[in-house]
């Protein structure tokens, strides 16, 4: 059943309007008579069900561990039984489309609650939070504007941050009967998702098709070396490769650690048959995940 993807800039109101979600989906769940509704549930993850501390994104490596908790746990619970309603930061693009894709993967529909709190009033909350311990504490403030300063908008334009709810500051409630709507359905007209080219797999195919997997990733690996050669010293960077991008780690990639991503994916892909025009595509979007 439905993802929710809350998203928004460190102490936003971000579990507030969760919860609100929550009550919602909780009510519309015990009110329903029809047998596809009453037996859902909801499962509400953020960093407290994680046991995530705030001072995990201070560094690089404990924000992916913390990042891969949530991926983890959200991945465990996407069933058609379940919504599953995802609290946390979520400012990555990349992180966004990582959960929009294993939603796709089962079927189920989902969307993104942007929690529009404007950052000078989030970083007013947050103070009186640091102030306050009793409330949950706060971010400090060094990861504070970190976190604002990196923090990636959704975009209702792109597949994966779509559909998009903005919920303003002075909003009382998230425009929980429109998410429901596009997340269930109606009773005349339930949600159903559709398999596409990036979540069915094709039957196996023969050696121009291995000849081309090959060809194109290692031609993909080549390019990011090569950049990397003209922006020595650079920390990040985004490869373009054709339409889209590869967004790089801080760190240089050192060829060892493409190849073996490049193995990883040529593994994955090899007994069955992605389009010709797909490859790079798909390639690029499995380092940028990668990569997170």
């Amino acid at each position: 059943m439905p993802l929710i993807l809350i998203s928004g800039y460190p102490s936003s109101g971000k579990t507030y309007r969760s919860n609100q979600l929550v009550d919602f989906c909780n009510s519309k769940i015990r009110a329903a008579t029809e047998t596809h509704i009453s037996r859902l549930s909801v499962v509400h993850i953020n960093d407290q069900t994680l046991c995530l501390n705030r001072e995990a994104y201070r560094e690089a490596r404990s924000e992916k561990d913390a990042r891969a908790a949530e991926y983890s746990a959200v991945k465990r619970v996407l069933g058609r039984d379940a919504i599953v309603i995802a609290d946390g930061l979520n400012y990555i693009k990349g992180f966004r489309y990582q959960l929009y894709c294993e939603a796709k993967a089962v079927l189920t529909p989902s969307c993104v609650v942007h929690v529009g709190t404007p950052p000078e009033k989030c970083k007013e909350i947050n103070q009186g939070l640091l102030e306050n311990k009793d409330q949950g504490g706060g971010y400090p403030t060094d990861i504070f504007e970190n976190l604002v300063y990196r923090y990636e908008e959704p975009n209702g334009m792109t597949r994966w941050d779509s559909p998009l709810f903005t919920v303003p500051y002075d909003d009382p409630t998230p425009p929980c009967e429109e998410i429901w709507n596009a997340l269930i359905g109606t009773e005349a007209e339930l949600k159903k998702v559709k398999p596409n080219q990036a979540t069915v797999m094709k039957p196996a195919a023969g050696a121009d098709y291995l000849y081309e997997l090959d060809t194109i990733t290692q031609d993909i690996i080549k390019t990011i070396l090569a950049w990397q050669k003209e922006h020595v010293g650079e920390t990040g960077g985004h490869v373009p490769i054709g339409k889209q991008s590869i967004e790089l780690p801080t760190s240089p990639v050192t060829l060892p650690q493409l190849q073996r991503h490049r193995r990883q994916f040529i593994s994955m892909n090899r007994q069955h048959s992605l389009a010709k025009e797909r490859i790079n595509d798909a390639f690029v979007a499995f380092l940028n995940s990668s990569f997170l």
